[in-house]
């Protein structure tokens, strides 16, 4: 799990890009907005006069059609910043990662990394809530208890869940 997606955490621009898109996730108004715009204008300030196209998104869907239209054009150098939610930062960086994007090509501000979604290995079903790695939520496809692990999928963004007490199921030996 990036260290971004355990709490809030601003990592810093990469000066070295020839090109880049900035992507701002999530509400314009708030508490959050606000915090995700200045995170946004402290990278512009920081790249000065580089080619910098932003793109401000209501929404991970916005953003991924933004990331898109951006790569399709892309030449080597082109850097990727987002801005946001570690919950959307994470679903942006599972689309960047299947475009082909590495990870010195990425950056990420998150500026709230209390909401997660966990993906259940029993039923495969996925859950948004507020909850910490290490913590319990339920799963709405097959009602287990899923204990939230760290672990999180590059192609997806989604938290591993698992059922909490597996272990002490009493389970039957196959004859």
């Amino acid at each position: 799990m990036p260290p971004w997606a355990r709490e809030p955490h601003v990592e810093p621009a990469d000066p070295t890009g020839r090109t880049h898109t900035l992507l701002v996730v999530g509400p314009g108004d708030g508490r959050t907005g606000t915090a995700i715009r200045a995170v946004a204008a402290g990278w512009q300030e920081a790249l000065g006069a580089a080619p910098v196209h932003r793109h401000d998104c209501a929404d991970v869907a916005a953003a991924v059609d933004a990331l898109h239209a951006d790569l399709a054009v892309a030449r080597v150098g082109h850097r990727v910043l987002v801005a946001g939610t570690a919950e959307a930062c994470l679903a942006v960086r599972a689309a960047a990662v299947r475009a082909g994007l590495a990870d010195d090509e990425l950056r990420f501000g998150a500026v709230a990394a209390d909401v997660r979604t966990v993906w259940c290995v029993h039923c495969s079903a996925t859950t948004t809530a507020a909850v910490a790695a290490g913590g319990v939520v339920a799963c709405p496809g097959c009602a287990r208890s899923l204990l939230v692990y760290e672990h999180v999928s590059r192609r997806t963004g989604h938290h591993l869940g698992f059922m909490v007490d597996a272990e002490d199921q009493p389970w039957e030996e196959s004859a």
